[in-house]
């Protein structure tokens, strides 16, 4: 109860806080208007009086409009700071706001996002905080940037052991299960909205942006609920899906852009698009994704070169190499017509399985960069959000996301899991926990942007469907799983108190080893344990706890042992322990 209090207490500051400094900024811009109208009221005057006499020199003209524009440029001198200063503390509370009260989350059993997402509703023009923020353009340039931090974090932390035997499957999923699952809510969308709202009156082309868009999964979101619950799932469920949520997003975004051209080329002409126009997609789709991923690729490979290589006297640079890493592989990708998305993806991939300096440094900073783009991300799309038009669109949402849910990913996953080792009830939990996240509700930002027909509606209606996915699927994703018996205890690990990064002053590292429960060193002494010569234990995991060793310490079932040790040795060390 504690907790919850001191929580609440934060939470009401943080939004007392907010509401009074929307208003400080609307004053800002109120002073702005009368300073001006006070400057500019005299030369009112005198162009009055001016029309009146004769024409005045060119001159003189010349003149008077220089000494306008120096009187609009002092008086915006002068209410700059203290508009910057009113912005500044606004996004500052939001960013506390919602770190904070995504502690709600776990006690709710939600995912952050949805916490995020609330925030900025509450804090948007018809919430309580009365923030304005209604550009689509800036929204879609600070989601682009989110988004590229965001997928270069999932690949870094990526295990390639974990998914290279998954590759065509969870390819496919990305892929071909992305494009199925577009055609499908098409389809679907398409023909409900003609029988329950004829007079929206959209085009089959607008229903196929719809789908793009939403097509995309979030595993992060179904993962924030299973650690919530203390719940993982068996076999190789979990790679699968972190490895088709982090390579479908990319697939999405060329698909939506693909789609907002052909939209866009119908409201111009008012011709509807013949499937010529549609089989571009195949040859676009693989040039922009194959040359997305060998530049990631090739991204990767310079970074950790660079990074092994360079001797910086400050180590501060090193994780400034970290965010140009992430820009360069993102905007140089597009600038050779790949897919900038699936590049940051793959480079985050290629230098996270690595090993170059700094690595667990830059895993850390990336890591915070990334949930510090998610709150920014998801808090901006909730401001965003109208409630008044989400109201008059929710039964279309609802619908959409129903097609969604029961129709469109089961197909999608059926056939693009179609010869995989996964069996009948692996492929329908898949098919449940496909849950949308962040990824459509910005992706969404470019019909806005592009200014196409319905633009405003479709925003809310795929808002209305991520919202519908994570509460639905959030809430009975569990019970499914132990339905379908795939659900299994999670071991949770306590943070290491001690953590070793490689400065490239030696040839070493550490790597914690698994004690199973019938391995021979159970019940052993660790001076005993016959580790190879240079091998040092640091720690012992046990249960939630660390444990400082000495000869004596016995090694029991489920330890893990944290060795430092250079890499040969750890090799070697791995072996003895197996």
């Amino acid at each position: 109860m504690k907790k919850i209090a001191l929580l609440l207490i934060f939470v009401f500051a943080s939004f007392f806080a907010t509401v009074q400094a929307a208003p400080e900024t609307v004053a800002g811009s109120t002073e702005q208007k009368v300073e001006k109208s006070v400057t500019q009221a005299p030369e009112k005057a005198q162009e009055k009086t001016s029309a009146a006499a004769p024409a005045k020199t060119e001159e003189k003209a010349e003149t008077k409009k220089a000494d306008e524009e120096s009187k609009e440029s002092n008086t915006d001198w002068i209410t700059l700071p203290k508009k910057l200063s009113n912005t500044m503390t606004i996004v500052a509370v939001l960013i506390l706001l919602c770190a904070c009260a995504s502690k709600l989350s776990a006690w709710i059993n939600m995912p952050c996002l949805l916490v995020f997402l609330g925030v900025g509703i509450l804090c948007g023009e018809q919430g309580i905080g009365h923030i304005k923020f209604d550009n689509p353009v800036d929204a879609n340039i600070i989601g682009s940037i989110a988004m590229t931090f965001i997928l270069f974090s999932g690949g870094f932390d990526t295990n390639w052991k974990n998914i290279k035997g998954l590759c065509s499957t969870g390819g496919a999923l990305s892929s071909v299960g992305v494009l199925l699952t577009a055609l499908a809510v098409a389809f679907g969308s398409f023909y409900f909205l003609r029988w329950a709202a004829p007079q929206i009156n959209v085009r089959f082309s607008w229903c196929l942006l719809l789908g793009s868009i939403i097509s995309s999964t979030d595993a992060a979101a179904v993962f924030a609920i299973l650690r919530s619950k203390n719940v993982g799932l068996r076999g190789q469920l979990r790679s699968l899906l972190e490895f088709e949520s982090g390579s479908n997003d990319p697939m999405a975004a060329f698909l939506t852009i693909f789609m907002i051209g052909i939209v866009i080329a119908e409201a111009n002409s008012g011709v509807t698009a013949t499937f010529s126009s549609y089989r571009m997609i195949v040859p676009s789709f693989i040039q922009k994704m194959l040359l997305g991923v060998v530049l990631g690729i090739t991204w990767g490979k310079i970074m950790v070169w660079l990074f092994n290589k360079i001797d910086f006297e400050y180590d501060g640079l090193y994780y400034v190499i970290g965010i140009a890493a992430v820009i360069l592989s993102y905007g140089g990708t597009e600038l050779l017509q790949g897919n900038g998305f699936m590049s940051v993806y793959v480079t985050g991939l290629v230098m996270g399985n690595s090993k170059f300096i700094y690595r667990n440094g830059v895993g850390r900073f990336s890591d915070g960069i990334a949930w510090l783009m998610q709150v920014i991300l998801f808090g901006m799309l909730g401001l965003l959000v109208t409630p008044t038009i989400l109201l008059e669109v929710w039964w279309i949402g609802l619908a959409v996301a129903m097609i969604l849910m029961i129709f469109a990913r089961p197909i999608s996953v059926f056939l693009s899991t179609i010869g995989s080792k996964f069996n009948f009830r692996e492929k329908l939990l898949v098919s449940w926990v496909g849950l949308r996240g962040g990824a459509p509700i910005m992706l969404a930002t470019f019909p806005l942007m592009a200014d196409i027909p319905n633009n405003k509606m479709m925003f809310h209606i795929v808002f209305f469907v991520v919202l519908t996915s994570v509460i639905l699927q959030g809430m009975t994703l569990m019970p499914f799983a132990r339905l379908l018996k795939l659900d299994e205890p999670l071991r949770v690990c306590p943070r290491v108190p001690l953590e070793f990064d490689n400065t490239g002053t030696m040839d070493g590292d550490t790597r914690e080893f698994e004690i199973m429960p019938n391995s021979p060193l159970v019940g052993v002494p660790l001076s005993a344990a016959g580790l190879p010569k240079g091998a040092l234990v640091l720690l012992i995991r046990r249960g939630k706890k660390h444990v400082v060793p000495h000869g004596d310490t016995i090694i029991e079932a489920n330890d893990g042992l944290l060795v430092l040790a250079e890499n040969t040795i750890l090799d070697e060390t791995e072996q003895k322990l197996k």
